[in-house]
């Protein structure tokens, strides 16, 4: 017998609850300039209640082959990947604004 998710009631198969809210979240991504002229991109807008953050960090960070982190529920990356991770997250079914 497969498992039944908890928020739809349908079988873990057929859950659709993880790619509605990947179209319901308005992702907004920016450059940072830090210490020393570093550079930082910042995904905000992320709802770390509905999505796991730390694989969709190590997802990204894969992708850009950069350092990164989370701070008060937004992913920094080191460098200026903007383009990547807005071609990686529309991949995944997210909405997707570049500031």
């Amino acid at each position: 017998m497969s498992e039944i998710c908890p928020k739809c009631g349908l079988p873990k198969e057929l859950c659709v609850c993880e790619e509605i809210a990947r179209e319901q979240q308005k992702i907004d991504i920016t450059v940072d300039k830090r210490r020393y002229g570093k550079v930082m991109t910042i995904i905000e807008g992320l709802d770390s209640n509905e999505l796991d953050l730390e694989a969709l960090l190590t997802k990204l960070k894969k992708k850009c082959a950069s350092g990164g982190t989370i701070k008060e529920g937004k992913i920094e990356l080191q460098g200026d990947h903007r383009e990547k991770v807005k071609e990686t997250l529309e991949e995944m079914g997210f909405v997707v604004e570049v500031s």
